[in-house]
């Protein structure tokens, strides 16, 4: 019987709720592998998607594009859930709506989600008028020793994108004057006391470097950071899988 390929992405298209399994967790392929020129044109035309008007999927194209070098069949049934998702989401897209426009933000951390994997992802989206213009889902490379300190270092490179996204909008002329903070909302109350706290007790020196960061952008009117309910923050989709409760609500 012949693996499953393209064809069978198009064929078996039925629309689903969610976009990957949250329960399975994707691993390194030790067996046969599927074509890994069909499966790199399959991540190709998601990450058009997802550069386009689809920064929802962002995390899972991730993800799924570590292994285009020796892909399996369990990657391959990801992308097409992928694409059944985006099947059944086909009206979705990025609405822009109010003038004046607030620019607002949303940070999130995942800590450690796969066992032998000791790095974690971290996400942040700015929104405009409702419409997300800037995101971002990147695993990051330091390692740090609790979901209060990953959430602490997505939220400072939220801050350094927050400092430039506000010198672009000085430039535009029609942008009022002068620009209030931009609100970046975060879903750890601990992340947010350490943020405002004036004293760094030296546990990590790469946290205490992000600490004065922060605490700079902070006193310098740049940002301001707000508490938001898990299952409000936008940038959850950015950072791991959903279950369905969750997507629909978001």
């Amino acid at each position: 019987m012949k693996d499953m390929g393209e064809a069978d992405v198009i064929l078996d298209c039925s629309p689903v709720s969610t976009l990957m399994d949250s329960v399975k967790k994707l691993k390194p392929n030790t067996g046969k592998h599927v074509d890994q020129l069909e499966y790199s044109r399959a991540i190709g035309c998601l990450m058009y998607a997802m550069t386009s008007t689809r920064p929802n999927i962002v995390y899972v194209v991730g993800r799924l594009s570590r292994f285009t070098s020796n892909p399996s069949r369990q990657h391959w049934h990801a992308i097409t859930r992928v694409f059944k998702y985006l099947k059944g989401t086909m009206n979705y897209g990025l609405s822009y709506v109010g003038y004046p426009s607030v620019l607002e933000a949303y940070s999130d951390a995942t800590w450690i989600n796969q066992v032998k994997d000791s790095s974690f992802t971290s996400g942040w989206v700015f929104l405009v008028g409702g419409g997300a213009i800037s995101r971002a889902s990147k695993k990051k490379t330091c390692i740090t020793g609790s979901t209060m300190e990953s959430d602490f270092v997505a939220l400072v490179a939220a801050g350094k994108e927050a400092e430039c996204l506000r010198n672009l909008i000085h430039e535009i002329p029609i942008w009022l004057k002068p620009i209030a903070p931009i609100s970046i909302h975060c879903d750890s109350a601990t992340t947010l006391a350490k943020a405002y706290s004036q004293i760094n007790n030296g546990i990590s020196r790469h946290l205490g470097v992000r600490h004065s960061m922060i605490r700079e952008l902070i006193m310098n009117g740049v940002i301001s950071i707000e508490f938001v309910r898990s299952q409000h923050n936008l940038a959850d989709h950015l950072t791991k899988g959903l279950a369905k409760d969750l997507v629909v609500k978001s």
